[in-house]
């Protein structure tokens, strides 16, 4: 249980629509017995008045570098000092390229270059914005330094538009910060092997063979086991997400390639979480130049199973396979268990969810043991379910 009870959160709250989910983000921090400074720009003050904060907080807000507080001390120096953690949300384009550039041109950006707390930033803001080249680099600036991110989802914004950039909601980014103030250290000495990503399989020299999988609950998985003190180890394929880049990478695109790499380590790992998808065929011939011809037809032989090949050797280690279905899923995913030697099946209904490419799943759990339904979770709170399987197999 993370005690919260005595620490010292920082909030700082920039000029954005999503101001509003930032009160529940300070009540739930409160409600936690955790000391609240909010730190407040000029253009967050036109969303929400500093008396609502002063108010959830019982302390004053702050809102101006050169406002006199009464007493002697350089506030954004003591505010600094005193974070325990320091929480940036919304956090606009305009915040994050400061703190990435070294910009300090007010209160809030101030502090942030001079506290040595963890930080925690949560974008907000158009998805046009969210997805421009210079907001990414910033943002991966910061990542490149250890601020922790709490990404946005996707949804309808108040711009009218439909898309990335919807700040997470409070539940989320509470636990983040808990998980960053209280880190679980299960894993500390094991070593987790990830599958990741789509593998490919060539026709020609400009056509391949693929599917859906961007790669994000496998990069999820790899964020969560780090944080718990794992050693992981990524085999990657064709992907659409950052992998954390404390975690060692090995670099594949057929299937093939994939277990011939996976089972080069199955001896020095202890957990593997199969959440690539491989290519279940391959084109038996791979054309030397462009196919052309108006009428084709591709031979296809089967590729090896990666996960069935580590279980059979993996003795009595942690193996979790996943089940994408559309049909007969719990049958199907009972079957693979089973046949994958596996410890655990992860059901997806492809069907009925959005699972390739959102930041949140519906799953099933399958064990020999039975099966739990979960109700939509961030991909995150996935991955630490399964990791939690893993540390009480």
């Amino acid at each position: 249980m993370c005690n919260l009870q005595g620490k010292n959160i920082v909030v700082g709250i920039t000029g954005g629509i999503a101001v509003y989910k930032v009160c529940q983000v300070v009540r739930l921090f409160k409600k936690a017995g955790a000391n609240v400074d909010v730190i407040m720009t000029k253009h967050a003050t036109e969303f929400v008045a500093p008396l609502t904060f002063e108010t959830l907080s019982n302390r004053p807000v702050v809102t101006d570098m050169f406002t006199r507080s009464g007493h002697w001390e350089v506030e954004h120096i003591s505010l600094a000092k005193k974070a325990d953690l320091f929480v940036v949300c919304p956090a606009t384009a305009n915040i994050v390229g400061k703190f990435a550039n070294g910009i300090a041109d007010d209160m809030l950006s101030t502090t942030l270059m001079a506290t040595t707390a963890p930080v925690v930033v949560c974008p907000a803001m158009n998805t046009n914005m969210y997805n421009s080249p210079a907001f990414k680099q910033n943002l991966q600036t910061l990542k490149n330094r250890g601020v922790f991110v709490v990404n946005a989802g996707s949804g309808f914004l108040a711009c009218g538009d439909t898309g990335d950039g919807r700040m997470a909601e409070p539940e989320e980014i509470f636990e983040s910060c808990k998980q960053i103030l209280c880190p679980k250290q299960d894993l500390l000495g094991k070593n987790v092997l990830v599958t990741c990503g789509a593998t490919l399989e060539k026709l020609d020299d400009v056509r391949f063979v693929s599917n859906f999988s961007t790669g994000k609950m496998g990069s999820a998985v790899v964020s969560q086991a780090l944080k718990r003190g794992a050693k992981v180890t990524v085999v990657l394929a064709r992907h659409q997400v950052e992998i954390d880049g404390k975690a060692t990478v090995v670099n594949v695109e057929t299937t093939r390639q994939m277990l011939e790499e996976t089972l080069k380590l199955v001896d020095s790992h202890d957990i593997f979480v199969m959440c690539a998808a491989p290519c279940d065929y391959r084109p038996e011939v791979v054309a030397q130049s462009k196919i052309k011809a108006e009428d084709l037809t591709i031979k296809f032989v089967k590729n090896p199973d990666v996960a069935q090949a580590v279980g059979k050797i993996k003795g009595d280690k942690f193996l979790c396979v996943f089940s994408a279905e559309t049909d007969n899923g719990l049958a199907n995913a009972k079957q693979k268990l089973a046949k994958k030697n596996a410890d655990l099946a992860v059901l997806n209904d492809v069907k009925h969810n959005q699972v390739f490419g959102s930041d949140t799943n519906v799953v099933t759990f399958v064990t020999k043991d039975g099966h739990i339904d979960y109700p939509q979770m961030s991909k995150l709170d996935v991955a630490d379910l399964i990791l939690d399987k893993a540390v009480s197999k």
